[in-house]
């Protein structure tokens, strides 16, 4: 029945986006190269669409990941991420208080979140976002996790960079493993200027430190990838 609620919640956040007012969106398309990956092979190449947008009841988030390993596994997992303001602030530290939620779905699970979130307006940053969430798993007992991420934009000389990314650190769930975290973040090089591109367009690297990776206690990824991004 719970994962009926949140199928709808989603659902209805995806004709209410048609006929909202748009105030800004970007779309992106990422290629990744890693050679340092847990659990599975450790060779992958990975293919991310990504699109956010902010609408006049407040922003939605979602990417697909297509995983591609050396040894022909292939893995396909999606995150649809709508928040709906419900305080808005001016000139104020805070920017505004959303109801969050997430759907993660992935090859044989769903699982849904939900929560209160919080942007900040911070000197330099693109975003700052915290959000709260009650994870509710598909298979086994729910838990909890805290979400920060962020974008920070600056320059080097005449150069323009970008370092975002995210912290999730998710609680342990009693008979299937500890408490985990997963820092990834990206440092990205904006090429667009270059080629007369009207939308950034990024090589870097990502970096991925998750420790005790799908609750397995002792498995701690750490994984530099090659990263190409082109915003359109």
């Amino acid at each position: 029945m719970k994962h009926i609620v949140f199928s709808l919640l989603i659902l209805l956040a995806l004709p209410f986006t048609a006929t909202a007012e748009k105030y800004w969106s970007d779309t992106s398309l990422t290629y990744l190269n890693g050679g340092d990956y847990e659990v599975g092979d450790p060779d992958r190449q990975v293919i991310t669409l990504e699109y956010v947008g902010g609408y006049s009841w407040g922003k939605i988030f979602a990417f697909g990941d297509r995983l591609e390993s050396d040894n022909g596994d292939t893995e396909t997992y999606i995150e649809v991420s709508p928040e709906v303001y419900f305080v808005e602030f001016e000139d104020n530290l805070v920017n505004n208080l959303s109801f969050t939620t997430t759907a993660e779905i992935g090859d044989g699970f769903t699982h849904y979140l939900y929560g209160i979130g919080a942007a900040f307006d911070l000197p330099g940053f693109q975003f700052f976002e915290i959000d709260a969430y009650r994870r509710n798993n598909d298979g086994f007992e729910n838990n909890y996790q805290v979400t920060l991420s962020w974008g920070l934009p600056f320059s080097i000389g005449e150069t323009e960079w970008m370092y975002d990314g995210f912290l999730d650190y998710t609680s342990g769930i009693s008979g299937v493993g500890p408490a985990n975290m997963n820092f990834t973040s990206q440092l990205k090089w904006n090429l667009a200027p270059y080629f007369d591109l009207s939308a950034p367009f990024y090589v870097g690297v990502e970096y991925v430190y998750w420790r005790n990776k799908f609750y397995i206690d002792g498995v701690n990824e750490k994984n530099p990838n090659l990263l190409i991004k082109w915003h359109f």
